[in-house]
Formats: structure tokens, sequence, C-alpha cells
């Protein structure tokens, strides 16, 4: 554990990538556990209903706030030792939780360990592995990342029905193991390692590194997609949960966390077939998955039925799972080579969390004035569907100029 990988391994399953896997599942499963035992505690405690996607916010403020930092940290540090100290964050919010701190504020203490680990989760990828096996490397994790939220979200909804300290205990718990499996992460050498800090000259520094990324189109267009998605799909969560019992009439925390389960299970499919049918060369076909997502929460705005809805949210699962993965592939790619892994992942976490800040913002602000789920969710899926289709229209054109200018 103390030695420096020198080179990428050939093999996509070496030492290192088993035990970033490994940690990566135990602390997604864990955040998402978390969020449906911190749901049930703001019940129990009777905090109104609207306030719910508000600990959302306060997870995503952490990453927005801490863009400009975090990818400096996982590039200048071994990034697995990164991770081992954002998933000791994570262990003193849920903690925090468990002790009686106020839900909000130690949920963004989870934030914060999430904000550090996501730049060294996926920057690491690319110094594990080669770039023609870097989509497959990005399924493998985007395919652990969804087992651990079917796995999290089912647990957390289940065992907060049970008890909700003691879930919140469990929850804990899994951050320490995740915790322990970096530790069996290969000692990698910082890839940008810092001679010095500023505070005012990291701000500086990363407002060039956004300049320089979103020069690059392939980059700027992978950080618009993934972008979208995320901001989809962390309202969705929120809004699955209010329209479970308004549209299925059951009100329990275990049936909202079944359905967000299903829509794992359909992203680990559509990330399968992104693995398998979309190269790096070839990115933007994965809009097709954003769109037919829009789509499919369109039509579960008009079920009613429970069998309907477990099959509709497969499909928009499976079109998030298509439509992401070869877009993250692309901007590690392209990343790597402009301004570092963890600095290119880093920028598309502050574009990605002020997308989710945003559009959970627009959802908390629309339901509290009163809004009929039902009709929330047929213009959320219509809106996300023409936007993607718009980008896709958008980069297909500027493919097409592209070929005229260098000619001219």
């Amino acid at each position: 554990m103390s030695g420096t990988v020198q080179a990428r391994s050939a093999a996509l399953w070496s030492r290192g990538m088993v035990a970033v896997l490994a940690a990566q599942f135990l602390s997604a499963m864990g955040d998402n556990a978390l969020l449906f035992c911190t749901l049930a505690l703001l019940k129990t405690e009777f905090y109104p209903e609207w306030t719910q996607p508000l600990l959302q916010e306060f997870f995503v403020g952490a990453y927005i706030v801490l863009a400009p930092f975090a990818g400096p940290l996982a590039d200048a540090l071994p990034k697995g030792r990164v991770m081992l100290l954002s998933n000791a964050l994570k262990l003193a919010g849920a903690l925090g939780i468990c002790v009686g701190l106020n839900p909000f504020f130690a949920y963004g203490l989870v934030g914060v360990g999430a904000a550090t680990y996501s730049p060294a989760k996926y920057g690491i990828l690319s110094e594990l592995t080669t770039a023609d096996k870097l989509v497959k490397a990005n399924g493998l994790m985007e395919s652990s990342t969804i087992a651990a939220i079917l796995i999290g979200a089912i647990a957390g909804g289940t065992l907060a029905d049970w008890n909700v300290h003691g879930a919140l205990a469990m929850v804990a718990a899994v951050y320490g193991l995740a915790a322990l499996a970096n530790l069996f992460i290969p000692k990698l050498e910082a890839t940008h390692a810092l001679a010095s800090f500023s505070f005012w000259g990291t701000l500086r520094d990363f407002a060039q590194v956004v300049r320089k990324l979103f020069s690059v189109s392939e980059a700027r267009f992978s950080i618009m997609g993934t972008s979208l998605f995320w901001g989809a799909g962390s309202t969705m969560r929120f809004l699955l949960i209010a329209w479970v019992p308004v549209a299925l009439g059951i009100a329990n925390n275990r049936m909202p966390a079944y359905l967000n389960a299903v829509v794992a299970v359909g992203i680990v499919l559509g990330a399968g077939l992104a693995a398998k049918f979309i190269s790096l060369e070839k990115a933007s076909r994965a809009l097709s998955g954003g769109v037919l997502l829009g789509l499919a929460v369109c039509l579960l705005s008009t079920t009613t039925n429970l069998a309907a809805a477990f099959a509709i949210l497969a499909v928009v699962g499976a079109g998030g799972g298509f439509f992401v993965v070869p877009l993250n592939a692309l901007l590690q790619d392209k990343g790597q080579h402009s301004v570092g892994a963890g600095h290119a992942i880093a920028v598309q976490n502050l574009a990605e969390n002020s997308m989710m800040l945003v559009m959970i913002g627009l959802y908390t602000g629309v339901m509290r004035a009163g809004a009929s789920v039902n009709v929330v969710a047929l213009c959320f899926g219509a809106v996300l569907s023409l936007t993607i289709g718009g980008l896709w229209w958008y980069h297909l054109r500027s493919l097409s100029r592209a070929p005229a200018a260098a000619g001219a």
C-alpha cells in the first residue's frame, strides 16, 4: 500500500481498480441510505414537507463552495488518500445527525466530504487504466455507484421505517467501512503537486482552468450534458417522494426508496449498453438516452398503477445510464490532456451542482406554491427532453462547422 504505482495497468481489473470500486460502492451506499434516513428523521421531527429538498441544497452547496479547491486537492495529493479523508468527513456528518446536531448542517458536512471525494474517485480512473479502457472503467464505476444507490435506497427506506436512529447508526458504520477500503488503494503519485497555497491564487487558477476547459468544445459539451443529467436526477428523487402518496396512495418511506432503486437498476443496464455501443468518438449519440429519459418522466405523470410506475422508471434509469457514462468518459479524456483529470472533474462538479441547486430550488418553490405534482412531473419531463434535444442539435451543428472552419 505504500509503494507508488508508476504506470497505468493494461488490465481493467487491477488491484487498484477493485479497491476503488469497493470504496466507491460503500461510500455511495452510505450517501443514499443517509438521504432516506434523514428524510425520515425530518418527518418524525415534524419539519414542513417543503423543507425536504433543502437537505440536497445544503449538500450541493458544499460542492459549489469547494469547487475551486477540490480539484487542486485531488491532483496535489495521492487520490486514494483524498478519498480516505473525504469518507472520514462523511462519517463525521452521519455521526452528527445521529447525536442530534442540526440535520441540515450535519448533512452539509457530508456534502463537504462528497465534494472532495468526487474529483479523486473519477480522476483516479485515468491514472489506473489506459485511454482505450476508460469508457469501460467508467461503466464499472457507474455500475458500482448505481448498485450502491439501489441497495442504499432500499436499506435506508426500509430501516428508517423500522428505527430512524438505528438506521442512522448503520449508515455511519458503512462510511467507516468505506474509509477502511480506501486504505487498500495503491498510493499513486500526485499529478500536479502544489509548491505553495494561496487562497486568491487558487481562485484565479480555477477561473483559468474553467476558461481553458470550456474552450475545448467536447469538454464543454460533456459538462453541459452531465449537468443536465445530475440536475434532473436530484430533482427527480424528490419529485418521486412527493408523487408516490399522491399518485399511488402509498405513504411509507419504503416505496419511494424502492422506485428510486428501480431507476438505479435501469442506470446499470443503460451504462452497460453505453460501454458496449458508444465510443469516445461517437459520444454525442448518448444524448438519445437523455431524450428518452425526459419522455419517460412525462409518461410517469399520467400513471396511477404501481407496476407501470416500476416499468417506466426502469426506462428512465436506462436512458440516464446510456446518457451519462460516455459523457463522463469524454470529459476525463479531454480533461486529462488539458487541465488534469482532477481539475476537470472539479469544474464538472461546479457546473453539475450549480444546475442541481437551481433545479431543486425551482422545484421547491413550485411545490411550496401548491402546484400539482403530476403537472410538475409532466412539465419537468417535457422541458428536459427538449433541452437535451437542443443540446444534441447544437453539438452536431458545431461538429459540422468544425471541418469547414479547418478547411478555410
